[in-house]
């Protein structure tokens, strides 16, 4: 039985809008302990915004005082809740475009975010890759330690 990204994704988004400062999207990330935010405008998504865009685009070019707009990704790269996992749905989307993190889309709306750790999780539980994405934060998890 197929596996859909749905299933696999983790629920919920987290957003600003383009206007709000890169400051204030850096502290939604740590507060929510998140790498990346939605961005999105009137009800519609507009891009991703990561914690490494931030690091390297924002801070590199001067503009870390600036908006979210002056450095997010557009157009977003999405994935429709309904590609199976298995056969590469959303990995062969995630690798196509060389990011590690997707919005998931359902009915024109973003409901969660999809993640190579999660497919991974999925498609190959004893992966290295697996037993990494499945550790905590503070080193705790699937991670053995030599």
């Amino acid at each position: 039985m197929a596996v859909f990204v749905r299933e696999v994704m983790t629920p919920g988004v987290v957003s600003v809008r383009p206007d709000a400062s890169l400051v204030e999207a850096a502290q939604l990330m740590r507060a929510q302990d998140i790498g990346d935010v939605l961005v999105a405008g009137d009800h519609a998504l507009i891009g991703v915004l990561t914690d490494r865009d931030i690091a390297l685009r924002g801070v590199r070019q001067g503009v870390h005082a600036g908006s979210v707009g002056a450095v997010g990704l557009w157009p977003p790269v999405a994935v429709v809740g309904g590609p199976a996992v298995g056969g590469g749905g959303g990995g062969r989307v995630l690798g196509a475009h060389a990011v590690r993190r997707l919005p998931v889309v359902v009915e024109g709306r973003a409901v969660g975010m999809v993640s190579l750790g999660d497919l991974a999780i999925s498609e190959n539980p004893d992966s290295a890759l697996a037993e990494i994405s499945r550790a905590t934060p503070d080193g705790r998890g699937g991670v053995a330690r030599a």
